[in-house]
């Protein structure tokens, strides 16, 4: 961290573990959550957290999120993939969301892999290796994290709730660069929501690299949503910190824009001093 210059990093749990057995999930992801806040706590001054929840069971995930956050101080949850055999746009997750909304915590939408039909229907073909990488993140996993969110501004949820607000990496997984289509294709005539799919993007939506260094896709999400809401990220371990800083450094936006970037912009949403 400190070779990288990154003051203050955000823990999260990897894997899928939403996709344990009930009877075991609830309390896997409750010592998965305290394990985070020992972290923290033996280090504030460097970590925060995101938890994890046993998103099959969504009463329990609402809980263990109000445990969470006003107990273990976290700052928002992070699901990798889908909740359960849906998304959250299912009426099943709507107290759920209403409690982002109350607590005013970001939720982290992070890929996770699509479904077996659409593995074997789209991914198939190659070598074992390439039919795992291209499912995953080379590209399957990025659509259906697109999807996801998609299905939720489609669904209302953002007129619902106007505090909600989430994360989406690796650049908003390949959403926004088909917002113009979807505006055009999905009008409010169409979807009875009060704003464009653009506009609630723009609104409801930080985008992070998630260690994607690509100049050109920073430019397209700068003119887009500007620099308040872009949020940067490396994904580590998953992705090295070789070149971090420089990166931010050759941005070619201006000072003030550049630390909005680097962390004001985590600061004013994750309400934390770096």
């Amino acid at each position: 961290m400190d070779e990288a210059g990154i003051t203050l990093q955000i823990l999260s749990v990897g894997g899928f573990p939403q996709l344990a057995p009930k009877d075991e999930a609830v309390t896997l992801n409750t010592a998965a959550n305290d394990r985070l806040a020992g972290a923290v706590r033996n280090h504030p001054d460097r970590f925060a957290a995101f938890a994890t929840l046993p998103w099959a069971q969504p009463e329990e995930a609402e809980k263990e999120l109000v445990r969470a956050v006003e107990e273990l101080g976290f700052k928002g949850a992070l699901l990798n993939g889908r909740p359960s055999s849906c998304f959250l746009d299912h009426p099943d997750y709507d107290s759920l969301l209403s409690r982002f909304n109350k607590l005013n915590v970001p939720l982290y939408l992070h890929p996770g892999l699509p479904f077996k039909s659409v593995q074997q229907a789209y991914f198939t073909g190659f070598s074992a290796e390439v039919n795992a990488r291209l499912s995953m993140f080379g590209w399957g996993w990025h659509h259906e994290a697109g999807i996801h969110l998609l299905r939720l501004m489609l669904s209302g949820v953002f007129d619902k709730y106007p505090h909600l607000q989430v994360i989406s990496g690796h650049w908003g997984e390949m959403l926004p660069f088909w917002l113009q289509r979807l505006d055009d294709s999905l009008p409010l005539a169409a979807t009875g929501l009060s704003r464009t799919l653009t506009r609630t993007f723009q609104e409801h939506v930080y985008v992070t690299p998630s260690g994607m260094l690509s100049l050109p896709h920073f430019q397209f999400i700068y003119a887009l949503m500007g620099a308040e809401r872009i949020l940067f990220s490396v994904d580590y371990p998953y992705q090295t910190l070789d070149g971090v800083k420089t990166f931010i450094d050759c941005l070619p936006v201006n000072k003030a824009e550049k630390e909005a970037i680097a962390f004001r912009n985590a600061e004013r949403l994750l309400g934390i001093t770096a």
